[in-house]
């Protein structure tokens, strides 16, 4: 075995590695080049951004590396797919909510709200997810896309109802755990100091 062979198989996560002993599927991996293209190292080929979104809506587990450094390079291409999203189709993110987000970079809260942000999506997927499964037609079929469509146009005040009251309860959690942040902080630090204090 050749010592670049063995840094390799050091280097390799235990999902990017073989993984035939534990039964599990290997994280697929693909390689991003100077010249900007992605390589599958599961299908030897070169492939497009259209392919990776592909990927994501059928929930493979991937990663992207830079071929020449082995950086981790996932963020930036899901990023270039959600650009892609935003500015050729019909957008999610309106530009009121942008700049709501950028100023929280840099924010003490800023950690605070990815981690508010992740665990709402994830929330919203769960229920979509159950949503399409108590959906579903006889014989396991699930609704077509224009079917899909139709439904949810009748749903919508009732969806819209969900989501309002959903996020009146999580902005109410929010308010609260503010507050009791601030509560704690005047409990540390003396009125004045500029944390929970009085001016």
């Amino acid at each position: 075995m050749t010592q670049s062979k063995a840094r390799s198989q050091r280097n390799a996560t235990p999902q990017e590695g073989d993984s035939a002993a534990t039964g599990e599927v290997a994280l697929r991996v693909l390689k991003k080049y100077p010249n900007r293209r992605l390589y599958d190292t599961r299908s030897s080929g070169y492939i497009t951004l259209a392919d990776v979104k592909r990927m994501v809506l059928e929930q493979e587990k991937f990663v992207v590396r830079d071929a020449k450094s082995g950086e981790d390079l996932t963020r930036s291409i899901l990023l270039q797919i959600i650009l892609e999203e935003e500015t050729g189709g019909v957008p999610m993110l309106s530009s009121e909510m942008l700049a709501n987000m950028i100023r929280f970079y840099g924010h003490t809260m800023q950690g605070l709200m990815g981690s508010y942000l992740e665990k709402n999506i994830q929330a919203f997927t769960e229920m979509q997810s159950r949503f399409s499964e108590q959906s579903g037609v006889t014989g396991g079929k699930s609704l077509g896309p224009e079917v899909w469509t139709q439904f949810m146009n009748v749903q919508a005040p009732m969806m819209q109802g969900l989501m309002t009251n959903y996020l009146d309860q999580s902005k109410t959690l929010f308010v609260q755990m503010q507050e009791q942040m601030n509560k704690q902080a005047g409990q540390l630090f003396p009125p004045g100091f500029g944390i929970g204090g009085k001016k």
